[in-house]
């Protein structure tokens, strides 16, 4: 028997590994047959299916060996004919053992939860400056470039689509899409408020102020998820943009606003010099509002509970403070606190992100299979 809070013993082992193995050859099968690829929908399932399948195998045979390769080192070390050096090293290698399998433990975990289908995807991610005035705006500007220095890091790319800047060169919003593999089931955590606390370059007296700033995550509708709007529900305006760019920016009607009118979720984009080109960025954040709107209603009907506060996206709760003078940032959510905020702002966020999903994995192994990773 495994510790109280791991996995148990019947949920991973050999007879369910051949089970696995047995259904990812059957999905393979599938994958292969003749107009599978057409079928752009039931093709997508299969590689998910396929996807989480191989996850939980490769994952899962990790965990066995590991437990195979300790209970073989505490069999060594408690045979009194086994001598006084090899003891010592098969003892010292329980201790090593026994640290790999926790991680080894959490990993098979978070691969037997079902994938939210939405983690693939990519994002568009909204910041608004709140309480603090121009301070606000430029802490703004501070997180967008943050996203920026990280999205960079991952490999990912960043595209503008909407900003709207304050007069001391923050923004009072910004709007940006990131694309590449796997954005939103990184970036989600991020959603929320954000605080700042710190001494604003105008003020005399050396005073610390605290403002704060709104940051949206929403995953990217794609085709197959089929999002009919008719037009008769949106309204769509144009005017002159407002931002850099030069002339040609300010003396053209290229700027477009749309307004679905049932749910009244507005976007504009003027970004971009063709009004084409800015009423198909802004259909793409109506979208995206309404795919995570649709999204977040069902995940309340199905699961009538209240949500994780991790990942939860709710947009008034305040998920995490940047504290300059003392170089510190706090993420309430898991309450972990690092002394590295100059890192986290030249987007060195992975260390947040990693203990955010470890906490996710946790709150959702206890809710969905009754488990949850043991204590190191």
């Amino acid at each position: 028997m495994c510790a109280a809070g791991a996995v148990p013993d019947h949920m991973i082992d050999e007879p369910y590994m051949k089970k696995l193995g047995d259904r990812l050859s059957a999905v393979e099968s599938e994958m292969s047959q003749p107009g599978v690829a057409t079928d752009h929908r039931k093709f997508r399932t299969l590689v998910a299916e396929h996807t989480q399948l191989k996850k939980v195998l490769e994952r899962g045979q990790k965990f066995l060996k590991l437990q195979r390769d300790l209970a073989e080192h505490r069999a060594l070390a408690a045979d009194a004919a086994t001598d006084a050096d090899l003891k010592h090293l098969a003892e010292e290698e329980i201790k090593t053992v026994e640290g790999q399998l926790v991680a080894a433990e959490r990993d098979v975990i978070a691969a037997l939860l079902p994938p939210d289908p939405s983690d693939s995807r990519s994002v568009i991610v909204e910041i608004r400056a709140g309480t603090g005035g121009e301070e606000a705006a430029l802490f703004a500007a501070n997180l967008f470039r943050m996203y920026s220095k990280y999205v960079e890091s991952r490999g990912w790319r960043v595209g503008m689509i909407d900003a709207s800047p304050s007069t001391a060169g923050g923004y009072k919003e910004v709007i940006f899409s990131v694309d590449g593999k796997d954005v939103y089931g990184v970036l989600k955590y991020e959603s929320g408020g954000h605080r700042v606390q710190r001494v604003p370059a105008t003020e005399a007296q050396g005073r610390i102020h605290t403002s704060a700033a709104t940051v949206a995550v929403l995953p990217e509708v794609e085709e197959e998820d089929e999002i009919k709007i008719p037009p008769e529900e949106l309204r769509v305006d144009i005017f002159c943009s407002s931002g850099p760019g030069g002339q040609g920016v300010n003396t053209t009607y290229s700027a477009v606003r749309i307004t679905h009118v049932p749910t009244g979720i507005v976007a504009q984009s003027q970004d971009e010099r063709s009004q084409r080109q800015n009423k198909e960025k802004a259909m793409r954040i109506v979208l995206a509002r309404i795919f995570d709107m649709r999204r977040q209603q069902e995940s309340e009907r199905a699961a009538k509970e209240k949500r994780t506060m991790t990942g939860s996206g709710d947009r008034g709760e305040r998920v995490r403070t940047y504290n300059f003078p003392q170089n510190r940032v706090t993420d309430h959510r898991v309450n972990v606190t690092l002394y590295t905020l100059d890192r986290v702002m030249e987007g060195d966020l992975q260390p947040l992100l990693d203990e955010l999903y470890r906490h996710d994995i946790e709150e959702r192994a206890s809710r969905e299979l009754g488990t949850g990773p043991r204590k190191s």
